[in-house]
């Protein structure tokens, strides 16, 4: 009789194992679908810095939500305010050697001028002494000067032939001078232009010191803290941009043999199995590999597969944002025949 009895309460348990296994086990997919084990994931962003430097102050926290073009984090920027200020004095400068420079070319074209004006005198005076000593020698060759007045002519002429060309000298120092004067102007010029390009440099220096944000997002993780040093390119903030957020999952060749970019997929999460969510496969690994570890079983992990992404719509994800969270693991389930009808209990579930 007490045989019997433990009979009837194992059957019974037998009975409502089988029956529990049968509420809870997954549903059979229909054919034309594949589904996949995976894990929610985001894009994820470094914000960090573009030169070496200290930290000033990191403006938000862990959990806090961005948006594109925030300040997330200020640098000290002590020592480029110092050289912005280097270069505005070199710069300050270089436009009065402009000035300057400028100034001498003018004070070198009226000394031209003047050369010029004397040269010409210098011809005229040359032309006189030439046709007085022609009437003096005429005169001489005829008895009628004395010698003396021939030879005075002739050195007169030559005296002024000798100014003449002094003064035609004079011209040609005075372009020569008008050359370097221009030199100095250009010269200035390209110091006052260097240092208006540092300046610009500095600026834009002092500029990337105020850390933005690329997109808007979550924040992660601060990496570092107000006071520490970092060097060019040192991560500051991690955060993820919660408009672009896909899961990973991998399939079998012969399934994803048969996935199309854009294809329809569902995906379905262990911390919300009630709801089901739309995607699109946006990508399908043109290489192999094995799946991993904490994906599948030992056995399937012997047989190649494909990493697939299903990609969920940036509008729905906006219209849910704080409710977006990454690294929960659920099921990906992909429609391999557009033809085939989803199943009811893969119809769409949103909050």
């Amino acid at each position: 009789m007490r045989s019997a009895f433990f009979l009837l309460l194992l059957l019974l348990a037998a009975g409502g194992a089988w029956f529990a296994w049968q509420t809870i086990r997954p549903a059979g997919l229909p054919p034309g679908f594949a589904r996949g084990n995976g894990r929610v994931e985001a894009v994820e962003i470094d914000v960090a810095t573009k030169i070496a430097g200290r930290i000033s102050d990191v403006l938000v926290n862990e959990g806090d939500f961005v948006t594109a073009g925030q300040v997330v984090a200020l640098m000290d920027t002590a020592s480029l305010e110092a050289q912005l200020r280097e270069a505005q004095a070199q710069l300050n400068r270089a436009v009065i050697a402009i000035e300057t420079a400028g100034s001498l070319v003018t004070q070198r074209e009226a000394e031209k001028t003047a050369a010029e004006a004397t040269a010409a005198q210098r011809d005229a005076q040359v032309t006189a002494a030439q046709r007085r000593l022609a009437r003096t020698e005429e005169l001489a060759a005829r008895g009628n000067a004395p010698q003396q007045t021939l030879d005075d002519d002739r050195a007169s002429f030559e005296g002024m032939r000798a100014a003449q060309s002094a003064a035609r000298a004079q011209i040609a120092a005075a372009d020569a001078a008008i050359s370097s004067a221009r030199s100095q102007v250009v010269g200035a010029q390209a110091a006052a232009e260097a240092a208006r390009a540092t300046i610009q440099r500095i600026q834009v220096d002092i500029d990337d010191s105020a850390l933005k944000a690329p997109r808007a997002g979550r924040v992660q993780f601060r990496i570092a803290q107000p006071g520490e040093v970092v060097a060019a390119g040192g991560r500051v903030i991690n955060m993820v941009d919660l408009t672009d957020v896909y899961m990973t999952f991998f399939l079998p060749t012969p399934d994803a043999g048969r996935i199309a970019l854009g294809a329809e997929a569902r995906l379905v999460l262990d911390a919300a199995p009630e709801l089901v969510i739309p995607a699109q496969v946006s990508l399908v690994s043109d290489v192999a590999q094995f799946t991993p570890r904490t994906v599948e079983t030992a056995e399937e992990r012997l047989k190649l597969v494909f990493r697939i992404r299903a990609r969920i719509d940036a509008d729905l994800l906006r219209e849910h944002i704080t409710q977006v969270k990454t690294g929960l693991p659920g099921v990906a389930y992909v429609r391999l025949d557009p033809a085939a009808a989803w199943p009811a209990n893969l119809q769409v579930r949103l909050p």
